[in-house]
Order: structure tokens, then sequence, then C-alpha cells
């Protein structure tokens, strides 16, 4: 079984506002391995990139005014990726855009999902972790996978990232650690605390007889108020 895990970085939020792909990041998965095989292009969106999008990614205008645009490296990309199921975390917004890559170049493929299945693994997390956050570095924290490297957020590390995150999550590891983890609070719970030997002995503080007689008189005021009676009468015997 070959599975592509698969990201992008792009200028801006939305392909349909004008924004384009300035990076794509594959990893090749094959039988649940990595197999060392990977696609990565940069590219020229021939636009500006969105401030707040360069403090995600930190990828320039500056620096792709030399890399070649999407239309000249989607055969090497078609190529890489058909007939495999993709993983995607959030696969609507990466689909979007390169359906919208593909369609401007008047690709042969101008769907991804008539050459590949979709696999998306923010709907998987959601289903596997209700409520709980799940993106991709709270994925990380949850499986123990090493993202300290990712200051910034680039296709190819995070593509390689969430290969990680995505065979831990499917590999039904996580269900280990809960089961370990119950263990050890079970474990912690039976523990019996020990009571200090030294400490000294609780004073025992008994009622005077003139709030023993107050609260007698309470109690009946209660009894002769209620339809049903004062309970704490019934139970000492004395309604």
């Amino acid at each position: 079984m070959r599975q592509i895990v698969l990201d992008t970085e792009t200028t801006g939020l939305d392909p349909l506002q004008g924004h384009r792909i300035i990076e794509i990041g594959c990893v090749e998965i094959e039988n649940r391995r990595l197999t060392g095989n990977h696609f990565q292009r940069y590219i020229n969106p021939h636009r500006e990139i969105d401030v707040g999008a360069i403090e995600v990614h930190g990828i320039t205008s500056q620096f792709l005014a030399d890399k070649p645009s999407f239309k000249q490296v989607e055969a090497d990309f078609l190529e890489f990726v058909a007939d495999s199921e993709l993983i995607i975390h959030n696969a609507p917004f990466d689909l979007g855009f390169l359906n919208h890559e593909l369609k401007n170049a008047s690709a042969t493929a101008e769907d991804l999902q008539t050459i590949c299945s979709v696999s998306d693994t923010l709907i998987m997390a959601r289903e596997k972790h209700p409520g709980q956050r799940n993106s991709l570095d709270a994925l990380c924290k949850r499986y123990g996978v090493d993202n300290t490297q990712r200051e910034l957020h680039g296709a190819l590390l995070d593509a390689e990232i969430l290969a990680d995150v995505y065979l831990l999550m499917t590999s039904g590891q996580s269900s280990l650690s809960l089961r370990e983890e119950q263990t050890e609070v079970s474990r912690k719970a039976r523990k019996t605390r020990k009571p200090d030997p030294n400490r000294q002995p609780l004073p025992v503080v008994l009622a005077t007889e003139k709030e023993l007689a107050e609260h007698e008189s309470r109690l009946h005021a209660i009894d002769s108020s209620s339809e049903d009676g004062c309970l704490w009468l019934s139970l000492d015997g004395k309604a």
C-alpha cells in the first residue's frame, strides 16, 4: 500500500482570492514504513505573500524569485502522487489550493481525487480524541513526536512530522499508553497514606448544653412548619 503524506505552504488563506502555493512537500510510506523517497518544490507564485503567512513559514518573495512556477512542476508532482493514498492534515485546505493550481495550469488531472484517495488526519484525530486540541503540534505532544526543530512551518518538514504522527495514531500505540497511564493512576490510588506517628491528637469539641437545646428547638420548628415533618427527628425517634 503506497501512501503519500502531503503538506503545502501558501501566500495566504484562500485560493479564490488569488492566493497561490509556494511550497509542496511529500514523503512516501509503503506498507507502513517510510521509504526515504520524497518530493519537495519551492514555487514562484508571481504575487506578493501576506505578512501573516510569512510570519508562519518564513518564505519571502525574494527567496522565491528564481523558483519555477507551478505549471513547471505539476507534471513531476502528479507523477509522484498518482495512484496513492494522500495523507493530509486538514485536507480541504491543501486540496483546495492544489486543485485550483491544477485547473489554472490546465493539467491532465484538475482534481487530485480522480487519481488519488485522500485521508484527513484532522478528522481521524477528532474521532479518536473528541473535545481535545488536534493541531499538528498538539498531536506531536500527545504521541511523543519530536518537533523541536519546527520553529517555522515548512511543507516538507511538516509532512515528515505528520508521517510520524499518522503512523503512531493508526498503530494502536495510544491505547496502550492510555492503559499504562490508567494502571499507574490505579497503582497510586491503592497506596495507603500512613499518618505521622508524632502528630498531635485531634481535639474533640463537644456541643454545650445551650447549643444542644438550640439545636433541638430548631428541629421542632422545622417539624411544625413542614408538611412532611422533620426527617432528623424521625431518625432520632423523637418526632
